[in-house]
């Protein structure tokens, strides 16, 4: 499993989990990874941090600790059962795509990390610019629909 971060201006930290993420472990990652990134990238305080559902993510304790740092960047939180339209999950589809396209595929589970971290590096910002230039387009055409399926 893995956890990363990007914003529009830079992509932030590709972390490697070698066991299940628990409450706990989450809490360390905002606290080690994602304050550091948002406190250097997003210095002004206008970040706006945006995760899934996710019970972990979802979590009191996870809540409270984003709640604490609201001075430092924003935390946009999705409605219950909202469909998913965070912009990772279009990135994790370039780097698998791109993995799938390397010679030779990576194949250990140590050759795969060390191939997405390559793919993640080298994204291009751009990409990640027009991800988070479509996102006000993805939420009005999931408005019109009332939540339900779109084109995007």
């Amino acid at each position: 499993m893995v956890w990363d971060v990007c914003s529009w201006r830079n992509m932030g930290p590709l972390i490697r989990l070698e066991t299940t993420l628990t409450g706990d472990r989450y809490l360390s990652i905002l606290r080690d990874h994602l304050h550091s990134f948002m406190s250097i990238v997003h210095s002004d305080g206008l970040g706006q941090f945006q995760q899934d559902n996710a019970t972990l993510h979802a979590s009191r304790v996870a809540t409270k600790r984003l709640q604490e740092h609201s001075s430092d960047f924003r935390h946009f939180h999705w409605p219950p059962k909202s469909p998913e339209m965070n912009i990772i999950e279009d990135i994790w589809d370039a780097l698998l795509h791109a993995d799938e396209n390397r010679s030779p595929p990576p194949r250990t589970p140590m050759d795969l990390w060390t191939a997405l971290k390559d793919e993640w590096c080298e994204l291009p910002l751009r990409y990640l610019q027009t991800l988070v230039e479509s996102m006000p387009h993805s939420v009005a055409a999931l408005l019109c629909v009332r939540g339900g399926p779109t084109r995007y």
